[in-house]
C-alpha cells in the first residue's frame, strides 16, 4: 500500500533527515516508528503525505508516486491520507463539529468550503466519527473548551470523517497524561482493527510500542536499524535503536520529564 524506495531527505544545512530508506507498509497494518528525537521519525511521516519533499528516491501510494504527483492527482492521493499531530491542529475558536467537517474539504469546491454548507452525508459522517471516539456530546462545544485528550479525539474524528485509508499520527500522545494516552491509543487501535485503516504512529515510548503495534520500525540517524514484528523487538533491539540499554519505564520518565 505504501512503498518507500531509497528515500533520502537532505536539509539545507546539510543534515540528512532520512538516508536511503526502503520500507513497504501493507494494508491494515499498525506500525509504530520509534527512535530518539532527531532520528527522522517526523520527517519520514511527513514525507509520506508530502508535507516534506524528499531529496532522492520515490514514495508510492497504491502504486502511484506521490513524490511526482501534481495538481489534482496530488490532492486525490492526499485525500486518502489523514494526519494527526501532537499539537492537535484544531481551530480552537470553532466548534468540534466544524473541526471534524474540515476532514471533508478535499471532497468539495472552495466556495462550498468557505460558506460551510456541507451535505447531509458529510454531517452523518462527522457525527458517526465523534460517536466512534466517544465525544459526540461535545459536538457543539468550542474546541478550546476541551481537554487535551478530547482535542486529540476530535483530530482522530476528523481523519475518520475524511474517510482516510491511511492514518499518520506524529507523536499523538506526547503531551497527554498516562490515562488519556491509553484512551487515545485504544481509539487508534480499535479503528485500525475494526476499519482496517493502515496506521503509522511515531512514538518515543517503548512500552506503548510493544503494547499496540503489530510491527515496529526503529530509526537512528535517519536510517532503519530495526524492522519487524513486536515479538522480535527485544531489549537488545531497542538498545540498538536508542544507542544504549534502556528500560521502557526509564524511557517513559525521560521523555515526560
Amino acid at each position: 500500500m505504501i512503498e518507500l524506495r531509497n528515500v533520502t531527505k537532505l536539509y539545507p544545512n546539510g543534515t540528512k533527515g532520512l538516508n536511503g530508506i526502503n520500507l513497504t507498509f501493507g494494508e491494515g497494518e499498525f506500525i509504530v516508528i520509534v527512535g530518539l528525537s532527531g532520528a527522522g521519525k517526523s520527517t519520514l511521516l511527513r514525507s509520506i503525505n508530502r508535507l516534506h519533499d524528499i531529496t532522492e528516491g520515490d514514495i508510492l501510494i497504491d502504486g502511484e508516486s506521490i513524490t511526482q504527483a501534481k495538481g489534482r492527482q496530488l490532492r486525490l492521493l492526499r485525500r486518502n491520507i489523514g494526519m494527526i499531530f501532537q499539537s492537535f491542529n484544531l481551530v480552537k475558536r470553532s466548534t468540534v463539529i466544524r473541526n471534524v467537517l474540515a476532514g471533508r474539504v478535499g471532497y468539495h469546491s472552495t466556495l462550498r468550503t468557505l460558506i460551510g454548507r456541507f451535505p447531509e452525508r458529510d454531517m452523518n459522517l462527522a457525527f458517526d466519527a465523534l460517536n466512534r471516539v466517544n465525544i459526540v456530546d461535545k459536538a457543539y462545544s468550542r474546541a478550546d473548551e476541551l481537554s487535551g485528550g478530547q482535542q486529540q479525539r476530535v483530530a482522530i474524528a476528523r481523519v475518520l470523517a475524511q474517510e482516510a485509508r491511511i492514518i499518520l499520527a506524529d507523536e499523538p500522545v506526547a503531551s497527554l497524561d498516562p490515562l488519556t494516552t491509553k484512551q487515545v491509543m485504544d481509539d487508534l487501535k480499535k479503528i485500525n482493527q475494526e476499519l482496517g485503516i493502515t496506521t503509522i504512529v511515531n512514538l518515543h515510548y517503548v512500552d506503548l510500542a510493544r503494547q499496540y503495534a503489530t510491527r515496529i520500525v526503529g530509526l537512528r540517524g535517519g536510517q532503519v536499524v530495526f524492522d519487524g514484528p513486536v515479538s522480535e523487538a527485544t531489549d537488545a533491539c531497542f538498545a540498538d535503536i536508542y544507542g544504549r540499554p534502556i528500560e521502557a519505564d526509564e524511557l517513559l520518565q525521560e521523555q515526560r520529564a
